[in-house]
């Protein structure tokens, strides 16, 4: 909680990323760069700290709290550490209706970990409450990292797991 709150610098990465963006909008909308912004800092840092929020503020001359509503209003931000691997289970009813209760419960059995959690060794974060990932027709379904795997049973989902590093 405390590097939170420390003044941080962007890196030259996250500048350069930022400015590319910058770039592709006129001179009196740069704050249309925002989410680019959280993304690349998420990108080169892991997660978006408060103290990153702020820097990015500076950097994009927005106020802070304009910063924070981006950052904690979309669900992609992680606003803490994770882990290596971001898991997202989709619990909307498609997925309910197909057995995603209890691939959830035996993913929380398996890594010894709740929604929310992260594993011991930091390689797995299990995102909290991931409302509907958009692919009911391959319900139930996940995100690893970002990528759908669907039609899950508990051996698919074994599969994918051992697999991650």
């Amino acid at each position: 909680m405390s590097d939170q709150k420390q003044a941080q610098q962007l890196s030259t990465e996250v500048t350069n990323e930022i400015d590319a963006w910058r770039a592709k909008f006129p001179a009196e909308q740069q704050r249309s760069a925002v989410l680019a912004a959280l993304h690349a800092v998420q990108h080169h840092d892991g997660y978006v700290s408060t103290g990153a929020m702020d820097a990015v503020a500076d950097y994009l001359s927005m106020d802070k709290l304009s910063v924070y509503e981006v950052g904690s209003f979309y669900s992609m931000f992680e606003l803490q550490p994770v882990g290596r691997h971001m898991v997202s289970m989709c619990n909307n009813i498609s997925c309910m209706l197909r057995g995603a209760d209890k691939l959830v419960a035996h993913v929380e059995n398996k890594l010894g970990i709740k929604l929310g959690e992260t594993t011991a060794d930091q390689r797995i974060t299990l995102k909290m409450e991931e409302e509907c990932l958009a692919a009911c027709v391959g319900g139930p379904m996940m995100a690893v990292d970002g990528h759908y795997h669907e039609d899950l049973t508990v051996e698919k989902l074994d599969q994918i797991l051992d697999a991650l590093d």
